[in-house]
């Protein structure tokens, strides 16, 4: 019998501890997710910037090394109209960096591409039936969607208020994680553009798990095996973390990313626009202290990565992030540079210990 107080979610995904590990799009694959799955928890590949042929490479990696759940992770926004003027205006706020690096201003802008979940993707799904399929700023249209379904995984989405957990759930999820502001990387949301409209974790959960019938799953400020007790008290049948696991050596990050993650304060987040065109959480870089977090300039989501990419060209390599981002949540000092799955067990073992107390 489990020692979990609340077992729904590990029956729905056939996992032993309630830890999922967050699908964070260029920072994790395949090796973070053999090993969180190996552990125990479920492992999360992030799909939403790779190409098909890199999806499917990284399915038979897991499917080669673990016979454990993995969640495979979309994004689902709808790709914005064409907006030069918008562009224009953006590149234009940007020319000062352009002249200080001797980046080509009058060079096309590159794309910066995020992918929806979309016919083709579907059909991989399909062919290789992942265990979970999640979903970032909503859900697929519905017959995507069905689809995902007919395939036997289970789906999941995020929700960063109470009508959107009562969406999700009205739309079919299977359960529905309750991603609160103190949440690393791009915010959930999806019925709303509205920041004064997110709630912090503490706050979120309880009246998500109060809404709805399908099993809640904590996320945001969660960095340790303290942060998982809390969670559970709180209503949640699982936790998600991913600034946690960013500290793991296999994560991908760079390594300005990496020691601006054991160097930053807990108040040196902010939520931001600058780097794809929606609010994501980093760690504060030079241009997000001139420009300020959000600005109305940057073009939408996930156009606004473009005109950036050229200075990331030159000042990356360099050793500097000052036009990078840095996701992070505000748990970070909380980290361990743990492997992923001696980081999934300890937290477990820890807060099986304290819930025992």
């Amino acid at each position: 019998m489990s020692q979990w107080p609340d077992t729904r979610l590990l029956d729905l995904f056939g996992i032993e501890l309630p830890i999922l590990q967050a699908p964070m799009a260029g920072s994790t694959g395949s090796a973070m997710a053999i090993a969180v799955s190996n552990a125990g928890g479920l492992g999360s590949l992030p799909c939403a910037t790779l190409s098909l042929e890199q999806i499917r490479a990284e399915l038979q990696a897991f499917r080669e090394a673990s016979n454990g759940p993995l969640n495979v992770n979309f994004f689902c926004h709808q790709p914005p109209e064409p907006d030069p003027a918008r562009d224009a205006a953006w590149k234009l706020a940007l020319k000062p960096y352009y002249e200080e690096l001797g980046a080509d201003f009058e060079a096309p802008t590159p794309v910066s591409n995020r992918a929806p979940f979309d016919d083709a993707t579907c059909q991989l799904l399909e062919q290789f039936k992942p265990a979970v399929v999640s979903f970032h700023f909503g859900l697929p249209e519905a017959s995507l969607l069905k689809r995902v379904k007919a395939t036997g995984a289970k789906v999941l989405s995020s929700a960063t208020t109470v009508d959107e957990a009562l969406w999700l759930e009205d739309h079919g999820c299977d359960a529905i994680i309750a991603m609160g502001y103190e949440a690393g990387g791009h915010r959930g949301m999806f019925l709303s553009s509205d920041l004064n409209t997110q709630v912090g974790t503490l706050a979120l959960v309880p009246q998500i798990v109060d809404a709805v019938n399908v099993p809640v799953i904590a996320a945001g400020g969660i960095g340790d095996h303290r942060g998982i007790v809390a969670a559970l008290a709180l209503g949640a049948s699982a936790v998600q973390l991913g600034t946690a696991y960013l500290f793991c050596p296999e994560a991908k990050v760079s390594a300005a990313h990496r020691q601006a993650l054991h160097s930053a304060k807990e108040s040196d987040t902010a939520v931001t626009n600058l780097f794809t065109g929606r609010p994501a959480r980093g760690i504060r870089t030079r241009i997000m202290r001139e420009l300020g977090p959000m600005s109305d300039l940057a073009p939408r989501f996930p156009l606004a990565g473009g005109a950036l990419m050229p200075l990331r060209a030159i000042s990356e390599p360099k050793g500097n992030s000052d036009f990078s981002n840095l996701w992070s949540g505000q748990a970070l000092r909380l980290g361990q540079a743990l492997p992923a799955g001696e980081l999934t067990r300890t937290l477990a073992e820890n807060a099986l210990a304290q819930l025992k107390r």
